[in-house]
């Protein structure tokens, strides 16, 4: 062999090393380098009061640490300034349950703000004590468990309605329950109302509701999002789904869905990024 074919050889080893380091950093980034998403919601429903309010979504967490003891999450959330901290499910991953980490979070987020929670599929999919024993942690912690509740949050002189759906009652009739029970509260029809519910892809039936808000997660963004596609596959959408990441509209109702945080069984996102979401509600 030539001292010039050598050198091209050696030239293409360093082409493929170099790409290879490449791909690894631009996926390690994907992966963890968190991003904070705003949404503005105006609503005549809301009261002056409301006016300005944040709520942080934190979404699909899946066990993933972000720093040690959740630092870097936590700094991010305090950097929003939320009135109120909102978990929309699988705060664990039931294939790699970690109580320990779910509740290093947990311990950092209810020191920055009232939290509250509603369950995920792989919450519902922990054996029976395992979901128990999470349950048990997270109201220790003082977190606020919406598992097919409801309770009025107050602010000044206004309130709005806080609503969360078990994973395991999204396709019954609990939510229609819920709404039609005021049991001292202020009736859903009359109250700015804002439902947080696992999964996006029963738009129609949060709409069919009456709610005026929902925040969901489930779908990871698509996993894979590409310019003028959007997310490449989800759970319970298959691929090219429908919900996957931002605000969606339907009969009066908005959805803002969460990309989420963590993996599950696919192991890496492209284009993107674990995110953070702040809605702050605004009067029109």
């Amino acid at each position: 062999m030539t001292k010039e074919l050598k050198q091209k050889k050696l030239q293409k080893y360093i082409w493929i090393f170099g790409i290879c380091i490449g791909l690894f950093v631009f996926f390690f980034w994907q992966n963890n380098a968190l991003v904070t998403s705003l949404y503005i919601f105006e609503s005549d429903g809301i009261g002056g009061a409301v006016d300005g309010y944040r709520i942080v979504q934190i979404s699909d967490l899946h066990n993933k640490c972000f720093g040690r003891e959740q630092n870097r999450l936590l700094e991010n959330i305090k950097i929003c300034e939320p009135d109120m901290i909102v978990v929309t499910g699988d705060l664990v991953d039931s294939n790699h349950t970690n109580l320990r980490t779910a509740m290093e979070f947990i311990h950092g987020a209810v020191s920055i703000a009232p939290v509250y929670y509603v369950t995920g599929n792989h919450e519902k999919w922990l054996d029976e004590g395992t979901e128990a024993e999470l349950l048990k942690q997270l109201k220790e912690e003082g977190v606020t468990c919406l598992d097919d509740e409801k309770e009025e949050i107050k602010a000044g002189q206004d309130s709005f309605l806080l609503l969360g759906l078990d994973d395991a009652h999204l396709m019954d009739d609990t939510l229609g329950q819920l709404v039609s029970d005021t049991a001292g509260l202020p009736s859903a029809e009359d109250t700015f109302t804002v439902l947080l519910a696992h999964e996006p892809q029963i738009l129609l039936q949060y709409s069919n509701a009456g709610m005026d808000l929902v925040l969901s997660g489930h779908a990871h963004g698509g996993q894979v999002r590409l310019p003028f596609v959007g997310g490449i596959v989800a759970p319970d959408q298959g691929f090219f789904p429908e919900y996957t990441a931002g605000l969606y509209e339907k009969n009066g109702t908005s959805m803002i869905v969460s990309r989420g945080l963590g993996n599950s069984i696919i192991p890496i996102r492209i284009f993107n990024r674990p995110e953070i979401v702040c809605v702050e509600l605004r009067k029109k």
